[in-house]
């Protein structure tokens, strides 16, 4: 089953480079090469801050367009891993690896629901 990991932290804005750069980009290759070497990897990004971010809402009808993260929180979505796991303790295992699921963050699993759509 393919899991997808939401990776929340703190707005990127609001921490150091030092903090961004203490091995969250290391351990996030490691974990990566790791999952290809495994047959599991499917995906993973970083995102952009939060504040780079457009929502768009439907109101009476009509798309309208804002600025911004669609909620004010502490932690924003920062990025996403998708890894084919063979159950959920197998995806709490990888969530455990993943960087910013430690003392600046936290990791989301979620089931991706699978759909077929027609031809």
């Amino acid at each position: 089953m393919r899991y997808m990991f939401l990776i929340y932290r703190p707005d990127l804005e609001t921490l150091t480079d030092s903090e961004i750069a203490a091995g969250v980009n290391e351990a996030s290759r490691e974990v990566i090469l790791d999952a290809r070497a495994k047959g599991v990897f499917r995906g993973a990004e970083p995102l952009r801050p939060a504040s780079t971010a457009t929502t768009v809402r439907r109101q009476n009808g009509h798309a309208v367009t804002v600025d911004g993260p669609f909620a004010e929180t502490k932690e924003q979505l920062a990025g996403y891993y998708i890894l084919d796991c063979e159950n959920l303790d197998e995806a709490l295992d990888w969530a455990k690896r993943i960087p910013c699921s430690g003392e600046h963050g936290s990791v989301e699993i979620r089931p991706i629901r699978e759909i077929s759509l027609p031809v």
